[in-house]
């Protein structure tokens, strides 16, 4: 008899350990993708969140805080950055009253059955062409988290700024890297006020890029994680056997060099093109399943880089679907994970949206993971106590 209570204690002692282990924290995954949205053909909102909850993704950003899916991802459990569009710094920067408004809007609504996360102040700012949104990123910045702070939000909604490769002046090896003179006197404040506020810096990393740009002097291989020599960095003494982790690394050596050593770095985009233009080298299939694949792997190992080995490494891939009216090259229309009709483009080990009753079935209970086992052994244990 008293084996038999002790083994019914143990296993309620296991449901709530497998709670607390397993439970609902914030922003505490590795792997995340983004879910744009610059198409005519992509299933609703309600069926990506099935599509997610199968694939066991997380963590997500889009490019705006559109009201339909918001509402749709009330309840998922899944974590989401919204986007304050370029087009809105200008309004935002004059004053605290416009990012209230849009908080009020755009945010605040959906909480907290919708689980924002963060709201990304504009896209690859810093470095681009449009020098007037330079200046008013850091004013802009301010009044968002401002908003934030008044409506005692500052503490669950991070607020953050996404920057492409166009910000560092060389970023090989590692080391070396170092912002753009040009950017440095943008770049430091900005950053100055992250770091008040204990935000990262976010970073749009694209082995696929580097090496669509310059295939000729850039191992292939180097680039999709494959087995290669590497590159050494002499200053650091650090070989690296992928260009990800360099890029990342050359970041925090970026950072470094302004005096921000603590600030962790967060890939907010990076992914491999399945189809290109005939002058983009290495836009397959093949090379996007690879890629992907193997960061998946990387990431889901929850380590460091080479330069960094106790960060971990977290990243949102690019994208969640191919998207028909992206303009630009080939490449750009061709990013997904999943297709429109929501198969997968390629297999990484994720499971397409199947139009049969079994199947979604067993994405409903799939989806509900680690939450619906707690329950089930809580209430077997439960009711064999009763007994």
């Amino acid at each position: 008899m008293m084996s038999s209570s002790f083994f019914l204690w143990l296993l309620l002692l296991f449901s709530l350990l497998f709670c607390h282990v397993f439970g609902d924290k914030a922003f505490t995954g590795t792997y995340g993708v983004n879910y744009g949205r610059i198409a005519d053909n992509l299933p609703p909102p309600e069926s990506v969140v099935t599509l997610l909850k199968a694939a066991k993704i997380k963590n997500i950003r889009i490019y705006d805080a559109d009201h339909q899916v918001l509402k749709a991802f009330k309840g998922s459990g899944i974590e989401i950055v919204v986007g304050l569009g370029n087009e809105f710094l200008k309004d935002m920067s004059v004053g605290e009253d416009s990012a209230m408004r849009w908080i009020k809007e755009n945010v605040q609504p959906f909480l907290p059955g919708t689980k924002i996360r963060g709201i990304a102040v504009g896209n690859e700012i810093l470095g681009g062409k449009d020098v007037e949104l330079w200046e008013v990123l850091l004013p802009a910045a301010k009044n968002v988290y401002n908003a934030l702070n008044k409506l005692g939000l500052e503490d669950d909604i991070q607020v953050s700024s996404p920057h492409s490769e166009a910000v560092f002046a060389n970023s090989f090896p590692p080391s070396s890297c170092t912002f753009k003179e040009d950017v440095l006197p943008y770049m430091k404040p900005l950053l100055q006020f992250f770091s008040q506020i204990g935000s990262p810096f976010f970073i749009n990393a694209y082995p696929f890029l580097a090496y669509k740009n310059d295939p000729q002097h850039i191992d292939l291989n180097y680039a999709l994680f494959q087995k290669s020599n590497g590159i050494y960095d002499a200053k650091t003494k650090l070989h690296y056997d992928n260009m990800f982790e360099a890029q990342v690394d050359a970041a925090y050596a970026a950072l470094e060099k302004v005096g921000f050593v603590k600030m962790d770095v967060i890939v907010s985009e990076t992914g491999w093109a399945s189809h290109g233009d005939e002058n983009e080298a290495g836009a397959t299939v093949e090379n996007a399943r690879t890629y992907n694949g193997n960061l998946r792997k990387k990431l889901l190992k929850k380590k460091g880089t080479p330069y960094r080995p106790k960060k971990v490494v977290r990243a949102y891939v690019f994208a969640l679907f191919n998207e028909n009216l992206k303009p630009g090259p080939t490449s750009e229309r061709n990013f997904g994970l999943f297709k429109a009709d929501g198969s997968i483009a390629y297999d990484i080990g994720f499971t397409g949206l199947v139009p049969s009753s079994a199947t979604s079935s067993f994405l409903f209970f799939k989806g509900m993971g680690s939450s619906f086992i707690m329950v089930f052994t809580s209430c077997v244990a439960l009711i064999l106590i009763a007994l």
